[in-house]
């Protein structure tokens, strides 16, 4: 979307005037020349709030173009989504690269949404469970506990996006309660509980209740959805 078509969409989803409990929160993840109109259209709104779709993994340096976590929170951006599968695929992401981005945004007070999940051939293999546990324990599990709190998981199975392949809630709830169980095996069952997992395959208006109703889908990674007013109003309205 151009800035003017962004601008609409956010004016036509805040206007809804949708009431979110305390334990829920709306994040708007946009790209960097957006960021900031976007701030300041969540800015008076309860719980809604801000995400970079990525940063780069130095510090600082000659990197022209990049964009750093310490760019982010300068301009009070609170929210980053690591690793998304498209950033892995198309730019090669390592999980060596993604812990480095990891620790960046952790320094400089922005929560990561740490994207994981596998594609077709680890499906049909059926070796994804080994596959997420991987990309977990080799860019998170050198955080100490206290910082694993301050983290979002979300779930992307890469097979079931834009490929006429669906997964089933079944498929989605198992994954998640797997992803957790990692986790708990790292960091015991306390801190696992108080780890966000969204779903990042395919949610829409007519699938997100049901796939919200999931004991361990704590909520959404959306795509295409969140780019129709309407669509992206039913899903905020789906959560528990």
């Amino acid at each position: 979307m151009t800035y003017q078509q962004g601008e609409r969409l956010l004016d036509e989803i805040l206007k809804e005037k949708i009431a979110l409990s305390s334990h829920q929160k709306t994040i708007f993840a946009v790209p960097y020349p957006y960021l900031l109109m976007t701030r300041s259209e969540v800015e008076e709104e309860k719980n809604y709030d801000v995400a970079a779709q990525n940063c780069y993994n130095k510090k600082s340096g000659a990197f022209t173009g990049e964009v750093s976590a310490e760019m982010l929170h300068s301009i009070g951006i609170p929210y980053c989504i690591i690793g998304h599968s498209e950033r892995r695929e198309y730019f090669n992401e390592t999980n060596a690269i993604l812990a480095e981005k990891l620790d960046l945004c952790l320094t400089n007070f922005i929560i990561p949404i740490f994207c994981c999940g596998e594609p077709l051939s680890i499906r049909e293999a059926a070796t994804q469970n080994a596959f997420v546990a991987q990309q977990l324990k080799e860019s998170l599990f050198h955080l100490p506990a206290e910082k694993i709190k301050g983290i979002v998981i979300a779930y992307e199975p890469i097979w079931a996006i834009g490929t006429g392949k669906t997964a089933t809630t079944e498929q989605a709830q198992e994954m998640h309660a797997y992803l957790r169980s990692v986790l708990a095996d790292q960091y015991g069952k306390d801190i696992a509980e108080q780890v966000s997992i969204l779903y990042g395959g395919s949610v829409k208006a007519n699938n997100a209740k049901e796939l919200f109703s999931c004991p361990d889908v704590d909520g959404g990674l959306v795509g295409g959805a969140s780019l129709i007013a309407s669509d992206f109003i039913e899903i905020i309205k789906a959560l528990k």
